[in-house]
């Protein structure tokens, strides 16, 4: 159309005759003329394009960012950190632009850019270093049969290794090793009071922490699990160190049972008359037996309120580790089988071994030893 006009043609002739309007051609022609550099009153086709060029690369653009603020979603809580993220927008800055990336991100594009200059350097000297602590905190945890949480993890680094290092970057390092400690079961009840036996008074009213050993002794029955059917197990703990100072084994709850436990502490510890031993209204330590026991080495029985774990805390404390770092961890066939586990983990670790916050995260055995050696030097410095 342009070029018949151009060759004399009018649009008027040629709307009649091709069915477009005059004024289309007349448009035509004008755009045309202004295409070809003719007149200069107007936009080229190229420029009049630009804007909707616009439009649709804006149009993109909005369509990309929803899908990426919408892949945001795809980044797990522990993985949203800032690495993950250059991650990310290395991996796709082919396809979209790096500032759109880490705006709808939440990074810095020159965070990203710095962080892409430093992967050719290598690993940093903090990762190197989070490589080498992680490893010796798996040690440090498998030393303890995955037992330890980041407290005791944290003092073996600091007492073992002597690596001075944060508690709070322990704690991060192990959630990202995927290492934790352990946590204790539900349990059942194995104090039955005796509502016809006279109970001995309450000597500790919760102050349980002593100055020496062989003050206040706590003592407990709790029960172990197996195949074969329950093994029960009594203890007696020293409130000066909460090293087990006795202990006993039986298939029953029976009187013997916690006057076994009872002798053994008397003869491991030789204690002077007047030592308490603080106990539950169980109807076995309101027993005659027991009394009769207590009165011939001088003990003084103590026993708390019924159905109050409090006026008993550091006997229950040791017992909710023994069931969460061995008992809820282990299957036992026998009795004989979970007896030999129990007295590796009272005389094996518990006490000789394990880490414990009231001492400072020393083990009994290793308080009770430095305490004497205190006392000691003390001892001989007055006496200079």
């Amino acid at each position: 159309m342009v070029e018949l006009v151009r060759a004399g043609r009018s649009p008027e002739e040629l709307a009649k005759e091709f069915q477009p309007s005059a004024q289309s051609i007349r448009v035509w022609v004008r755009q045309a003329d202004l295409d070809d550099g003719r007149r200069q009153d107007g936009l080229t086709s190229a420029e009049r394009g630009e804007p909707a060029r616009l439009r649709r690369e804006n149009k993109i653009l909005r369509e990309e960012k929803e899908n990426l603020a919408q892949g945001r979603g795809f980044l797990r809580a522990g993985d949203g950190s800032a690495e993950m993220k250059f991650r990310l927008i290395h991996a796709e800055k082919d396809h979209h632009d790096v500032s759109l990336l880490a705006r709808v991100l939440g990074v810095s594009r020159q965070g990203y850019y710095a962080w892409a200059a430093r992967q050719g350097r290598g690993p940093s000297t903090r990762t190197r270093r989070d490589a080498e602590l992680t490893g010796r905190i798996r040690e440090h945890h498998q030393a303890s049969d995955e037992i330890y949480g980041a407290p005791r993890i944290h003092a073996d680094l600091r007492e073992i290794d002597g690596i001075r290092v944060g508690r709070k970057r322990v704690a991060r390092l192990m959630r990202r090793a995927g290492l934790a400690g352990v946590s204790r079961r539900k349990g059942c009840r194995t104090t039955i009071a005796d509502r016809q036996a006279v109970a001995a008074s309450d000597l500790v009213k919760r102050k349980f922490s002593a100055v020496e050993p062989n003050r206040i002794w706590t003592a407990d029955i709790t029960y172990v699990p197996t195949w074969q059917g329950f093994l029960y197990l009594a203890v007696v703990l020293d409130g000066f160190s909460r090293r087990i100072v006795g202990w006993a084994m039986a298939e029953h709850m029976r009187t013997e049972l916690v006057t076994d436990a009872l002798a053994m502490a008397i003869h491991q510890r030789r204690p002077g008359v007047g030592v308490i031993h603080h106990s539950d209204k169980g109807s076995q330590y309101t027993s005659i037996a027991f009394g009769r026991r207590c009165e011939q080495a001088g003990v003084r029985p103590s026993t708390g309120r019924t159905g109050t774990c409090f006026d008993n805390a550091i006997t229950e404390s040791f017992f909710a580790s023994l069931e969460c770092e061995l008992i809820d961890r282990r299957t036992f066939r026998t009795r004989s089988e979970a007896e030999r586990a129990v007295f590796g983990y009272i005389e094996g670790f518990y006490n000789r071994r394990r880490r414990h916050s009231a001492n400072g995260q020393l083990s009994p055995v290793e308080y009770e030893h430095r305490q004497t050696l205190e006392n000691t030097q003390e001892g001989d410095y007055a006496a200079a």
